[in-house]
């Protein structure tokens, strides 16, 4: 087997939990799409998940034992919601971080526990 293509089916910890983010929200009924960072989306958050009765929520997965904002996040993540767009920070598929949608948008909490990455 090419070993390309075994390096890129490997997932890291962030990749794992985001997967079952979107596994968790699916079977609740929310339409997901991720966000692939290029040159074009440099600073959004990793999904984008819609809902029919709940409304849409921007998402960036993080992994709770170790995890850092780029500095695009941190100008992006401020715009969005100066211009009422919140974005929810979630680092597990459990109820409790599930619930966490339906509160104010949480990402400013995380700034305190979170490194800076260049």
């Amino acid at each position: 087997m090419d070993p390309a293509k075994i390096e890129n089916t490997k997932k890291g910890p962030e990749r794992i939990i985001q997967d079952a983010i979107i596994l968790l929200l699916r079977n609740r009924g929310w339409w997901v799409i991720e966000t692939h960072g290029n040159m074009y989306q440099r600073g959004l958050p990793d999904l984008y998940a819609t809902h029919a009765r709940y409304g849409g929520r921007w998402i960036e997965v993080k992994n709770p034992g170790k995890f850092c904002f780029t500095p695009a996040q941190l100008e992006t993540f401020p715009k969005f919601t100066a211009n009422g767009t919140g974005v929810w920070i979630l680092g597990a598929a459990t109820e409790s971080e599930y619930e966490k949608l339906f509160k104010p948008y949480n990402w400013k909490e995380y700034l305190v526990l979170a490194c800076i990455r260049d």
